[in-house]
């Protein structure tokens, strides 16, 4: 089995410049030199559990270009190219292209007008593409992404404010399991997931809030932010095991572990 690969982008710039989301505080800000450590400690995390990092050049004036998981949806070589609700972020969109079209990659845009963040609002859980709504995508987009996959496509809407992307509330581990916490989803979308996966494990609201379920998994280890000790305790039962990286200053962005990376080669738990 190859290495898994995944793209991040240096926090150079990264802080906070505009308030998009509830976590964000232009009063309170980042620390950047921590910020930048706890990237690097995230980053070498990764590269010992045998991960290959392909590096994107930090932009002055793109703060949040850290977040390379909203730069759009991969599947086999082909990149559906994000297009961001708000006009802070819409400029990353060129940067994050050019990227993908200089290493391989056929770059596909959704419709004008419909807005779809990427692998923050798409993840696969076997071979179905879960698709969060409501706060940043639209369904419309997630359709049409059916179509240009031929897969299964289920929108749950987010309802939390707090957790605006499907991947701060659910993340899934193999092709039958996932974490998520309940209370981001409205009853429907609670059902959705109980219904197509097998095993669903509880992210309790206290860690959630810490962004428990923006984890980064490598086989069956799971990378999450420092403080989810209730998950890390009922991944270890579900024969996971849990690494904690100091993520804070980037959750005053909205973003943690999977935010800011992109894999490059397939999650894990997709089936395609």
């Amino acid at each position: 089995m190859k290495n898994p690969r995944i793209l991040m982008c240096p926090a150079d710039h990264y802080g906070i410049e505009y308030e998009i989301n509830p976590w964000m505080s232009r009063a309170r800000g980042a620390a950047p030199d921590r910020a930048r450590q706890q990237w690097r400690d995230l980053h070498d995390t990764l590269v010992k559990l045998g991960v290959q990092i392909e590096l994107m050049t930090p932009q002055p004036g793109l703060p949040d270009l850290v977040f390379t998981a909203n730069a759009g949806l991969v599947f086999g070589k082909r990149f559906f190219s994000s297009r961001f609700t708000h006009p802070e972020r819409q400029r990353e969109t060129p940067h994050f292209d050019a990227w993908f079209a200089a290493h391989g990659f056929s770059v596909e845009r959704l419709p004008e007008g419909v807005y779809f963040e990427g692998a923050g609002d798409a993840l696969f859980c076997g071979p179905i593409l879960f698709a969060g709504y409501r706060i940043r995508s639209h369904a419309a987009g997630h359709l049409h992404l059916g179509n240009a996959l031929q897969r299964m496509v289920l929108p749950v809407e987010l309802i939390d404010k707090r957790f605006y992307h499907l991947d701060t509330c659910f993340c899934p581990l193999s092709p039958d399991e996932a974490i998520y916490f309940p209370g981001a989803f409205d009853a429907y979308g609670r059902t959705v997931l109980q219904k197509h996966i097998p095993k669903l494990i509880e992210v309790v609201e206290k860690e959630a809030e810490r962004f428990a379920c923006n984890a980064v998994v490598v086989g069956k280890k799971v990378v999450v932010n420092a403080g989810s000790d209730q998950l890390a305790a009922d991944l270890q039962q579900a024969g996971y095991e849990c690494l904690s990286v100091e993520l804070d200053e980037f959750i005053k962005a909205g973003g943690s572990a999977k935010c800011l990376t992109l894999r490059l080669d397939g999650e894990d738990a997709a089936v395609w």
